[in-house]
């Protein structure tokens, strides 16, 4: 009896792929460089953001929470799931482990979070950037919201992530106008090596970006992302993506862990900060630019995204 073949899962096209890379923000929340000593360990807490860890030089062996110990070597990348402690371990001969504890609270903050850390006091053996940042779409999406195990990728000095998150990282040290704005369009550059480099084994891809794993949901929400303000409904989007609309509001849901509507609210907003951040607009401009007819649902919704009015939310930046 012949073998079935196994029918490969259907991809997002890259025309979605890349308005959705090209509308996905990438904050840093703090970068460090951690040095360690041969027969030291350093620990890090788990953070609720997830974290990002490059080997700049050195090896050595991480212990993650929840996985399998990692050999680190040279350009090493590792994208770790929010709430997981990690361990870096620098083995030596000599008899007898220290170890020094870094609380991964001290990393919420960009202007608190730039340090060089080091556990031991002879030569560092290993050489890291260490960080924690976000990957959102809109005010709530998160890109590895439902990463469960760590992402490793071994990369080549060619591929020049070193170089990205080096000067990220003298961004937020030297902390001029534009750092942080500096440093996420740095760290942008290595999420898409890393989405390149998943998109090349498709059982992996779905793995780390179960987000974007579904093609007719993907199109759908690349639509939301690139049109915020156009009169979207749950039929419109169900008609769009192919699908009744109990079918899309399940798959919709199970791929973004929220409904449509929710999603386009988030999104909305984050456009609507933007335009209270940077453009002269009335805020019955803006309400309009983002979907919104009536200023005060308009209120209402951003009030419950940011906790505050949006004239309080352009006050606020303006004065900070």
């Amino acid at each position: 009896m012949p073998v079935a073949t196994p029918i490969p899962a259907p991809r997002t096209s890259p025309a979605d792929l890349d308005e959705l890379i090209s509308a996905l923000e990438i904050r840093v929340l703090g970068l460090s460089e951690c040095l360690v000593s041969q027969g030291f360990v350093l620990e890090l807490d788990g953070n609720e953001a997830p974290g990002i860890h490059y080997v700049l030089s050195g090896e050595g062996l991480l212990h993650i929470v929840g996985a399998e110990p990692v050999q680190l070597r040279p350009h090493t990348l590792l994208i770790v799931p929010p709430r997981h402690p990690l361990k870096l371990e620098v083995p030596s001969s000599k008899a007898g482990i220290a170890s020094i504890l870094l609380p991964g609270r001290e990393h919420k903050q960009v202007v608190d979070s730039i340090s060089r850390f080091r556990a031991g006091t002879s030569e560092p053996m290993t050489v890291m950037i260490c960080g924690y940042f976000n990957a959102a779409f809109g005010a709530s999406i998160n890109l590895f919201e439902t990463l469960s195990t760590p992402i490793v990728e071994h990369f080549d000095a060619s591929d020049r992530l070193d170089f990205y998150l080096r000067t990220a990282f003298d961004e937020l040290v030297a902390q001029e106008i534009g750092a942080g704005a500096m440093s996420g369009a740095l760290l942008k550059q290595v999420i898409v090596a890393l989405v390149r480099r998943s998109l090349k084994t498709s059982t992996v891809w779905l793995e780390r970006f179960a987000l974007l794993g579904d093609p007719q949901i993907a199109r759908v929400f690349a639509d939301m992302v690139a049109r915020p303000g156009s009169p979207h409904s749950v039929a419109s989007l169900a008609d769009a993506a192919f699908l009744s609309r109990s079918a899309f509001m399940a798959r919709f849901s199970a791929a973004l862990g929220k409904s449509p509507m929710q999603v386009l609210r988030d999104i909305r907003m984050r456009q609507a900060a933007a335009q209270l951040r940077t453009a002269d607009l009335s805020l019955d401009q803006v309400a309009r630019n983002v979907g919104y007819a009536s200023r005060g649902t308009f209120v209402r919704a951003f009030r419950d995204v940011f906790g505050i009015g949006p004239l309080e939310y352009r006050s606020g930046v303006g004065h900070a």
